[in-house]
Order: structure tokens, then C-alpha cells, then sequence
């Protein structure tokens, strides 16, 4: 049995501990209800824009009707060859499973593409350290957003494939503070390879919240549109009720709403039946507004995948804290006892002296 001594210095560290759990908690808290005010402010823009999309979508003809090909090239479906899969991590762990998830679900989507070229361009730290040490890098890769918008004006060239998977791209540091121009510079390189047909389709993973007890793991299509303001979803996981459970008591004890939020604004636009008149022809208007959605896309990705990190981090905090707590008390217990020990070791032994003599 271990002396008093080393179970009050084991003590003393385990509160130290659990104070570090405790102030982590707190700050993921507040980073949380930033996170999410942030995704609430991009709805009403993303919403407006879907809206004009659909209304524009009823009233105007997306193919062309003497050769049957779409008018702009992003609703071109074609057969799936090349595929670019976009994997959204985070850039710190200490968040649970929330990391180890988002790979599982990117390794089974690679399983489900097995015998096809994928690229992927890994967004956060911990996805980008996990696939390196999996996956070659390309022979020539582009490592940062700044020098993704450099290389849309390139011409196209052919390239060797260093595997039939391989990384693409790495973007570290992009969630610490996302903006728009971010998710744009992504979005316009790869619009820009999807028109030239160096890639077939485009999917990205990531955590989709809703609220701390409502989010799911999805792997979502981005390419080719399929339907505008609808997700095609090709791989979804949904929280258990043990992890729902346990996130609900870190929402409380840490004072984050759990209401689901809703922010659908500009749900009205287009629904009434009246026959717009559009200056510019179809063809131009597709061209001007499908790309800004694609990036819209990628930017509630963005947005939601940090608000989803945050609460994942408070909840295993929370969960460290109590976990430190309980241990705590068990210490404490064992010191007691350890020292009852030795006070009934000294008393034996006064009284059997005393016996003795």
C-alpha cells in the first residue's frame, strides 16, 4: 500500500488536473456560442441565394434543348473516375473521438471508391498528420488557400499520380478563424478542376451541428449539383444516446443552449406564381450564381465543423472533470484508510509494549 504522503502529492496533482478540465471546458463553452452566432449570421445569405437558385431553376431551362447539355458545366454529370474528397478536421485534439471519427468515416468513404482516383485535400491539422502518415502527397501539391487562387489561372498539364489515393492539399490553420474568402479561394480551384475535367465528382466530410445533441458525421456531395438546396448525403452517422446523454449534462453545467437552431430566412422568395423577367440570359446567370454556392457549401462546412469541435471538446472535458473528481474521492478514501491503518499499527503496538512490560 502506498504511503500518505504519495496519495496526497497524487491528489494534489489530479486537482490540478481537473482545474485545467474545468477552465478548458469553460473556454470551449464560450468558443462554442461564438461558433455557432457565426453559422446563424451565414444562414440568411446561403438561404437567399438557394432560394434565387430554385426560383431561377423553375423558371428558366437548365439544358439546352437542341443538344440536351446542361448550361453551365458544374450540372454535368459524368461517370465517376476521379474523385476529390474533402476531409474537415480539427487542428487541436483533446476532443474526444471527435478527430478519430471524421477519419473512420473518410477511410470507409475510400473503401466504398476503391478502385478509383481520389484526391484530398485534408482542412485541419490532426486529418492532415493522420493521411500523411497513410497516404502519399502529390507530385505537385498545392499547400495553402493563397496559392490555390495562383493556381486556378494555370493551364491544365498532366500530372503523375503518386498512388491511386493521394493528398492534394493541406490547410492548417484555416478554422481558427473562418472567412468567407477561405472557403471561396477552395471553392473556386476546385470549380476551376471540375470544369476542366480533371475530376469527376466532389464529397466532403464533416460534422454537421445543429445543436450540441443534435449533429451527425456525414460525407455530403458537392459535385456535380444534383438539387439545389437539398443535401445529397452518401454516408451519415448519427450521435448515440450515451454521447447525446453526455453532451446534454455538458450543455447544462456549462450553461450552452441545446435548442436546435433554425435561422430560415428567405424561405418566402420565389414560392409565389408569378413570372419573373430575367435581364440576362440563363446561361450568364447560372455562370454568376452556381459558383458563389458551391462556395456557400463549403463554408456552412467550415462553419459547422468548428461549431462541432467546440462541443466535442466541452463535452470530454466535462467528462475529464468528473472523471478527476471520482478519482479524487477514491484517493481520498485510500488515504483514509492508509492512515487509520497506521494509527491502529501504532496503537497495537503501544499496548503490546505496555503488555509486555
Amino acid at each position: 500500500m502506498p504511503n500518505i504522503l504519495d496519495i496526497r502529492r497524487r491528489i494534489r496533482s489530479v486537482i490540478n488536473t481537473r482545474q485545467i478540465t474545468r477552465a478548458m471546458k469553460m473556454v470551449s463553452a464560450a468558443k462554442l456560442r461564438r461558433a455557432q452566432e457565426r453559422a446563424l449570421a451565414a444562414r440568411p445569405y446561403a438561404h437567399m441565394l438557394t432560394n434565387v437558385l430554385k426560383s431561377l431553376v423553375a423558371r428558366a431551362e437548365i439544358y439546352d434543348p437542341e443538344t440536351g447539355e446542361p448550361k453551365h458545366p458544374l450540372l454535368a454529370h459524368r461517370e465517376e473516375k476521379n474523385i476529390l474528397l474533402i476531409v474537415v478536421t480539427g487542428d487541436k485534439g483533446l476532443a474526444g473521438a471527435f478527430n478519430a471519427n471524421v477519419t473512420k468515416a473518410a477511410f470507409r468513404f475510400l473503401e466504398s471508391k476503391s478502385g478509383e482516383n481520389v484526391d484530398i485535400e485534408a482542412i485541419g491539422r490532426k486529418g492532415r498528420d493522420f493521411l500523411k502518415r497513410r497516404y502519399p502527397a502529390a507530385k505537385v501539391q498545392t499547400r495553402s488557400l493563397a496559392e490555390l487562387a495562383e493556381s486556378v489561372e494555370s493551364e491544365p498539364e498532366e500530372k503523375e499520380r503518386a498512388a491511386a489515393v493521394q493528398i492534394t492539399g493541406e490547410h492548417v490553420g484555416v478554422l481558427n478563424k473562418v472567412e468567407f474568402a477561405q472557403a471561396s479561394a477552395l471553392a473556386e480551384n476546385v470549380i476551376h478542376r471540375y470544369t476542366r475535367e480533371e475530376i469527376d465528382a466532389v464529397y466532403i466530410v464533416f460534422n454537421e451541428f445543429k445543436s450540441v445533441i443534435a449533429q451527425r458525421l456525414i460525407v455530403e456531395q458537392v459535385l456535380p449539383i444534383e438539387h439545389i438546396g437539398e443535401q445529397t448525403i452518401r454516408l451519415a452517422e448519427e450521435l448515440t444516446e450515451e454521447e447525446k446523454k453526455k453532451a446534454r449534462e455538458a450543455a447544462v453545467s456549462a450553461g450552452v443552449g441545446m435548442r436546435a437552431s433554425e435561422g430560415e430566412e428567405g424561405g418566402e422568395f420565389g414560392t409565389s406564381q408569378v413570372d419573373y423577367i430575367y435581364e440576362q440570359p440563363p446561361a450568364e446567370l447560372f455562370r454568376a450564381l452556381l459558383p458563389k454556392y458551391v462556395s456557400i457549401q463549403i463554408l456552412r462546412a467550415l462553419l459547422e465543423s468548428v461549431a462541432a469541435e467546440h462541443a466535442a471538446r466541452m463535452t470530454a472535458m466535462d467528462a475529464a472533470t468528473n472523471n478527476a473528481t471520482d478519482m479524487v474521492d477514491s484517493l481520498t478514501l485510500a488515504m483514509n484508510r492508509a492512515r487509520q491503518a497506521k494509527i491502529t499499527k501504532e496503537i497495537i503496538e503501544i499496548v503490546s509494549g505496555a503488555a509486555a512490560m
